[in-house]
C-alpha cells in the first residue's frame, strides 16, 4: 500500500501536526495514567481501521512494558480479566467516543459515572482530548491510506 500523498511532508499539513502534536504532548503530560493512555489510543485506533496508529501504538505500549497478553487482548477487553476496573472505565468511553454515529447520544450517563468513578477531573478533560487526538491521526491516516508495520518506538520523538 502507498501513501495517497506525502502527508507527513507536505507544508500545510505540517502546520496543521504541529497543533495536533501540541494537543497530545499536553495529554501526554496530564495525570491520566499513561498505560491508560495507550490501551484507549489503541482501541480507537482498532476501532476506526488506522493500522499505522494501531502499530505505533501497541509498539510503544510493548516498549513501556506493556503485557503482550494485554495488548492481544485490547480489542476483546470486555471478555477479558487483566485490565483494571479504571482502564474499563477508559475503555468504554473510548469505544463509545469513537463510535459516536453509532450511539445517537454519544457516551452515556453510566459510561461517564463508571469513569468518573476512577479518574478526577483533570483526568476526564485528558480522556476526551486524547480521544478527540487520536480519532483526528486515525481520520489522517486512513483517509491518506497511511501504510502500518514499519513504525519503531520512539521514531516521532
Amino acid at each position: 500500500m502507498e501513501p495517497r500523498l506525502d502527508y507527513f511532508g507536505h507544508p500545510l499539513a505540517g502546520k496543521v501536526l504541529r497543533h495536533i502534536n501540541t494537543a497530545s504532548k499536553l495529554v501526554s503530560d496530564s495525570t491520566l495514567p499513561a498505560t491508560v493512555q495507550e490501551l484507549v489510543k489503541i482501541r480507537a485506533s482498532q476501532i476506526n481501521g488506522c493500522g499505522f496508529c494501531t502499530d505505533m501504538h501497541t509498539k510503544d505500549a510493548a516498549q513501556a512494558g506493556e503485557t503482550a497478553q494485554r495488548l492481544h487482548l485490547v480489542a476483546a477487553w470486555r471478555e477479558a480479566e487483566v485490565f483494571t476496573e479504571a482502564e474499563r472505565a477508559a475503555l468504554e468511553v473510548a469505544e463509545q467516543g469513537t463510535r459516536i454515529a453509532d450511539a445517537a447520544g454519544g457516551v452515556s450517563d453510566e459510561a461517564w459515572r463508571a469513569a468518573a468513578k476512577h479518574f478526577d477531573e483533570d483526568q476526564l478533560v485528558a480522556l476526551i482530548s486524547l480521544l478527540a487526538v487520536i480519532n483526528a491521526y486515525n481520520r489522517v491516516n486512513v483517509i491518506n491510506q497511511q501504510p502500518a508495520g514499519d513504525y519503531q518506538p520512539g521514531q516521532f520523538g
